[in-house]
């Protein structure tokens, strides 16, 4: 048994401003933080939400009726929900002892690819965690913050020499938003990973189900990848 405490932060984007073509706002895309926080929750921990201003929106396109099923509309619709009730009073991240958790899991949505590079209250979670021996994981957009998360030993990122997956280029393409990332200057997560020094790994289908897990590092590619992937993160996290 581990050491760490069982208890996880959850990291939420803060950003929930302008992005789709259409003039949508983007934000927290709504299952790729629920499904996990039911994994987590289900195994034992306790699971903290917090995003780097204390602030949070959900990304529209992540709510509607193509993108839940029957089981997630129930609980979105359900405001008294232990999710949507921790969601609706996220904490800050600054505000938050790092060394409270023994595991770190960045959910996405687009806005992650806005404020994770420079969420410094998050990556000083993630980088004590990792620091004590723990567990960091992130699914979809959400490897945007991984390059920026250092390792204390060595000074580079705890992706550089290591296998992520996330976000395909591919499946930015086939949902019309890859010319909208160059144009706003954004970094796709297979150039961010790259860049780092990571090994970046992908699924045949943009969005099929995809878990990537090196060690203590856990990574999934896109929405339906959220549950497997926290499914992998408390696997790695009972064997420390």
């Amino acid at each position: 048994m581990s050491p760490l405490p069982k208890r996880a932060l959850l990291a939420i984007t803060s950003y929930h401003g302008p992005f789709y073509p259409n003039g949508d706002n983007t934000g927290l895309y709504y299952t790729e933080a629920l499904h996990p926080y039911t994994v987590l929750t289900a195994a034992g921990f306790q699971v903290d939400l917090a995003s780097e201003t204390g602030e949070y929106g959900i990304d529209p396109h992540s709510v509607t009726k193509t993108a839940l099923t029957d089981a997630d509309a129930l609980v979105y619709n359900d405001k008294q929900n232990d999710f949507n009730q921790k969601l609706a009073q996220i904490k800050k991240a600054s505000d938050l002892d790092p060394t409270a958790y023994g595991l770190f899991f960045a959910s996405a949505g687009h806005g992650t690819l806005f404020d994770y590079p420079k969420a410094k209250g998050l990556i000083a979670i993630a980088e004590s965690v990792w620091a004590r021996g723990g567990v960091v994981s992130a699914v979809c957009h959400a490897p945007a913050i991984l390059p920026h998360i250092k390792d204390q030993a060595t000074g580079k990122s705890i992706i550089n020499g290591r296998t992520v997956t996330g976000f395909t280029d591919k499946g930015e393409v086939e949902l019309n938003l890859m010319d909208k990332i160059k144009e706003l200057g954004l970094v796709p997560i297979t150039q961010g990973a790259i860049q780092a020094g990571a090994t970046y790994k992908e699924p045949e289908g943009a969005f099929d189900v995809f878990t990537v897990v090196d060690g203590r590092l856990v990574t999934g590619t896109n929405p339906p990848s959220a549950h497997a992937t926290a499914v992998k993160a408390v696997e790695a996290f009972e064997k420390l």
